[in-house]
């Protein structure tokens, strides 16, 4: 049975790229790519792919929440994060996500097959710049798998899905209808989000999700 793989990134060439590195490897496929977190969750779910690499600064849903989801909704798909960034929070919340690998796109030359493999057998594979980071988040569990932290102070996952798409600029509107609820209900989690975080506008949420890496900059 050959591997299959599941590339997520909002850039083209990129994708290219990954699925030109990955392909040499006898055996391994493409089997789906994806241009944004919420097709990379519909085409884990569709294609069950064994690994899926995914970005963190993706559109309509980041890495984060994408991991989150797939992680649920396909569990036998193992999650490989490749991103630019290598910052606390971020290591630590893609870890609680469920993602069993992390490694940075600019070691992808040197460390992607070798994460690829690790995951195949369904073990941990951090680069070494992020390793110490993953240490402070938490031991990993019997499974590779890092123990869900308190989300007491934080946004619930549909929150955090909503706020990234108020911060990309969509109306109360479009967030019902990409989400499937009621302008009614995407109101409600609005002024929710905006309690929570004690914001007073639309431009303390960009500033927010910029910040946290929730949308790029």
């Amino acid at each position: 049975m050959p591997l299959r793989i599941l590339v997520a990134d909002d850039h083209h060439v990129v994708r290219t790229g990954l699925r030109a590195l990955l392909e040499s490897k006898s055996g391994w496929q493409v089997c789906a790519e994806a241009a944004n977190g919420r097709e990379a969750v519909e085409k884990a779910v569709a294609f069950k792919p064994d690994v899926a690499v995914l970005d963190i600064g993706m559109p309509l849903l980041n890495g984060v929440e994408a991991t989150r989801q797939i992680h649920k909704l396909s569990p036998e798909t193992e999650v490989l994060i490749l991103t630019m960034h290598d910052s606390d929070l971020l290591v630590q919340e893609v870890l609680e996500a469920g993602a069993r690998g992390y490694i940075l796109k600019d070691d992808a030359d040197r460390n992607l097959l070798a994460a690829v493999d690790a995951l195949r057998r369904h073990k941990p594979f951090l680069s070494s710049r992020v390793s110490e980071v993953a240490a402070k988040a938490g031991a990993p569990t019997s499974d590779g798998h890092v123990r869900e932290r308190s989300t007491r102070n934080r946004l619930t996952p549909r929150e955090r899905e909503i706020l990234q798409l108020l911060a990309e600029g969509k109306t109360n509107k479009e967030v019902a209808g990409l989400l499937g609820i009621s302008v009614k209900t995407a109101e409600t989690h609005r002024a929710n989000i905006m309690l929570k975080l004690d914001f007073h506008s639309v431009t303390d949420l960009v500033r927010y999700a910029v910040r946290n890496k929730i949308i790029q900059g």
